[in-house]
């Protein structure tokens, strides 16, 4: 039997482009703006924060692991595939009942990073960071899960997918940008309360946009019921985390990690377990008939469904996708700190991430887009791969040239035309790897395993550039993106199983 749901590993361009769905196109630029908004606020708007509150690089460095919360979605997106939230699906159904939550979460956390802006305590600045990070990346697997059910072909993700980076990287720049001046102007408070006012306005949007079921009678009680269970997830939800977050401080002070510790072979290390875990799994996982327990069960199931539909080829996906925006994941958290350490100001790193990184993302996305309903995607990887190699190399010409505010703008025009291409296409290259049955938890699984190891080494950013020196880390990022594309012809022959679960 086949299996509708098991696209090929590399996709062949369609035959000819479908008519574009603009108002799927304007839905996803909205739930794009909506999850990139809070993304710098975490990580390089806080790195700059943190910096300008003489806390140590290194120190900046381990913030970077909260960006290991998009890594680990995998966790809890099987729960928004099986469960509903609350007063708000009754209405407005799954997806969007989780997308409301998302963006409430994400104000209520972004307010208190505001009103803690004098970072006189780090744990609770990390604990309130931790939670943006969380509920940003819960609103990104609703998305995501709802844009795989309604465009499950390469010819129609191409234009959805172009769309929602738009509006993704334009909220980035919005964020960015404009708390970065802000913050010259009035102070850290005031940059993380605009962007959070700014953050909430899709939320009304919406609230104010028919429900499944078109029952208009039924709007104000779900809105009314959800708020109030939202209010308490929030409320539990921030208790388990400043708990678990006492545990690990705990136990990272135990090991002796701190400022001054060498934290990269142990990075390493851990970095190697996930693909040991899956070689030791893989032999049981391809035995497993169709009515296997660990196949239908709805904790595991749909990652397993991955591993037994590509078997031992699934070791060099991973390690591709693992791979393949490394470059981008590691220049992220400290570009910024080496460009305000070469003499600019918060204000001129405000202006290079407004008007020209805005206009270099959109096109390298744009661009992006338009090749993959034309091209095979092994050759829309590897120009992918390339260009967000130049844009790393960027930053080590930047370093070797006189402060320019000119200068400045070319390296991150660069640097954001490449960051924008190959997260198009890399975006559409997942998306086509998920089997439909499982749209929410395989393409948290695949995202989350993509950033992984790039975000476990950006934690370790810190003591690498201590060791080695700004130029080297971003020759070292860059190269590490042109290795990914060795794989590209192993890619291309992988295919998938195609026997249909019963």
């Amino acid at each position: 039997m086949t299996d509708h749901a098991a696209p090929a590993a590399i996709a062949e361009p369609p035959a000819s482009p479908s008519r574009v769905d603009r108002r799927g196109m304007a839905l996803y630029g909205l739930l794009g703006f909506a999850a990139g908004l809070p993304f710098y606020m975490f990580s390089t708007v806080l790195a700059l924060r943190l910096q300008a509150h003489g806390v140590a690089l290194a120190v900046i460095g381990f913030f970077a692991w909260v960006q290991l919360l998009p890594t680990l979605k995998f966790v809890w997106a099987p729960l928004l595939d099986r469960y509903a939230v609350p007063g708000f699906a009754r209405f407005y159904g799954k997806r969007r009942g989780w997308m409301m939550l998302a963006q409430l979460g994400i104000f209520a956390s972004m307010v208190a990073m505001a009103l803690t802006a004098e970072d006189a305590s780090l744990p609770v600045t990390a604990l309130f960071a931790v939670l943006l990070a969380f509920w940003t990346t819960t609103l990104e697997v609703a998305a995501d899960a709802w844009r795989i059910e309604l465009y499950p072909t390469q010819d129609e993700q191409g234009p959805i997918v172009a769309a929602n980076l738009w509006g993704y990287r334009s909220a980035m720049v919005a964020a960015g940008s404009g708390a970065l001046l802000l913050a010259d102007w009035s102070g850290w408070s005031i940059a993380y309360l605009a962007i959070a006012a700014a953050a909430f306005l899709p939320f009304p949007i919406l609230a104010a946009m028919r429900g499944h079921e078109d029952r208009d009678a039924q709007r104000l009680p779900a809105l009314a019921t959800g708020t109030v269970a939202s209010v308490f997830i929030l409320l539990v939800g921030a208790a388990a985390t400043a708990a678990i977050g006492w545990l690990v401080l705990t136990l990272a002070a135990g090991a002796g990690i701190d400022a001054g510790a060498n934290v990269t072979p142990w990075v390493l290390g851990i970095c190697m377990l996930p693909f040991l875990a899956m070689a030791a799994a893989l032999p049981r996982i391809r035995r497993a008939p169709a009515d296997a327990p660990i196949r239908r069960s709805a904790a595991i199931g749909p990652y397993v469904d991955f591993f037994w539909r590509y078997g031992f080829a699934a070791l060099v996906l991973m390690a591709f996708v693992s791979l393949y925006r490394m470059g981008d994941v590691l220049a992220l958290n400290l570009s910024k700190p080496m460009i305000k350490d070469l003499g600019y100001s918060l204000s001129q790193i405000g202006r290079a991430d407004s008007v020209v990184a805005l206009v270099a993302s959109m096109v390298g996305v744009g661009l992006a887009g338009w090749l993959v309903t034309r091209w095979a995607m092994t050759w829309a990887l590897a120009l992918g791969a390339l260009v967000a190699a130049i844009g790393n190399f960027g930053f080590v010409w930047l370093a070797g040239q006189p402060v320019d505010e000119g200068l400045l703008y070319v390296a991150t025009g660069a640097d954001q035309f490449g960051n924008g291409f190959a997260g198009a296409v890399f975006v559409v290259y997942l998306s086509l790897l998920v089997n439909p049955r499982y749209p929410g938890a395989q393409y948290a699984f695949l995202t989350g395993f993509a950033f992984l190891l790039p975000r476990l080494l950006s934690g370790a950013g810190g003591t690498i550039v201590r060791a080695i020196g700004y130029d080297d880390f971003f020759l070292l990022s860059g190269v590490l993106s042109l290795v990914a594309i060795v794989f590209l012809p192993a890619l291309a022959r992988i295919r998938p199983r195609t026997e249909e679960l019963e």
